[in-house]
């Protein structure tokens, strides 16, 4: 299943021209199944694609009763990659402090912050985060359910403010793929210990997806070939 993944990896990482020679990547990795995937992906390739590019684990530490940080480094070590993990104080600002009632969208745009200046002083010249297919179209549903807007993100996107280049390399790969490697690996998961985790609107919109598929199971590849062809945020 690994080679499965590499093959469809390294097409995006192509298609969008993700890594060049020299590059040093912070590799988001919460401990979820998407974002050890995505290591595991850009480990084995730094092996043997032709641009020598190196990856460095980044976790963030929310302070999230029951999150299992020594088995996350465990699996770091077994990998033998290069880690770091970056303490912070989000789930008290927004959870305690804040107490805020729809909370997904600070603490998203707080992890984000966070985790760009931590691969900033790092030395990285770009970041990746695991964001598959299924969630290129959750996010468009979302944006145009709640927001009025047709939009998703990019595969890759320059962030000018933080001079740093985010990358997407999973957005070929459906997440029943991800459960599949997890499972032939033996991989747990590690649980964020998010207070209002399965109770947000993404969920809300999986779930609704996973209706329409019972009656067009095409349905998510026709969304996809749709966003792709439509070219929304450069596409």
């Amino acid at each position: 299943m690994l080679q499965k993944l590499l093959s469809r990896v390294r097409k995006a990482v192509t298609d969008y021209n993700m890594i060049q020679d020299g590059d040093k990547i912070a590799v988001g990795v919460s401990g979820g199944k998407d974002s050890i995937a995505l290591l595991y992906c850009l480990n084995a390739l730094s092996r043997f694609l032709p641009e020598r590019f190196s990856v460095v684990a980044v976790t963030l530490s929310f302070g999230n009763p029951g999150f299992d940080l020594d088995s996350l480094v465990e699996l770091y070590k077994r990998l033998g990659v290069e880690y770091h993990i970056e303490e912070t104080n989000i789930a008290k600002i927004v959870f305690d402090i804040r107490n805020e009632k729809n909370p997904c969208s600070l603490c998203s745009n707080m992890k984000r912050g966070a985790f760009y200046n931590t691969a900033k002083k790092l030395g990285c010249n770009k970041s990746a985060f695991g964001h598959h297919k299924d969630d290129v179209i959750e996010t468009l549903l979302l944006s145009l359910f709640y927001e009025g807007r047709i939009n998703t993100f990019s595969p890759v996107t320059y962030l000018d403010r933080k001079d740093i280049t985010l990358i997407r390399p999973l957005i070929y790969i459906e997440e029943k793929m991800i459960r599949s490697f997890v499972r032939q690996e033996c991989i747990t998961p590690i649980k964020s210990g998010c207070r209002v985790d399965c109770l947000t609107k993404r969920q809300y919109i999986k779930d609704r997806i996973g209706e329409l598929m019972k009656e067009n199971p095409k349905i998510k590849d026709n969304m996809f070939g749709a966003i792709i062809r439509s070219g929304i945020n450069d596409w």
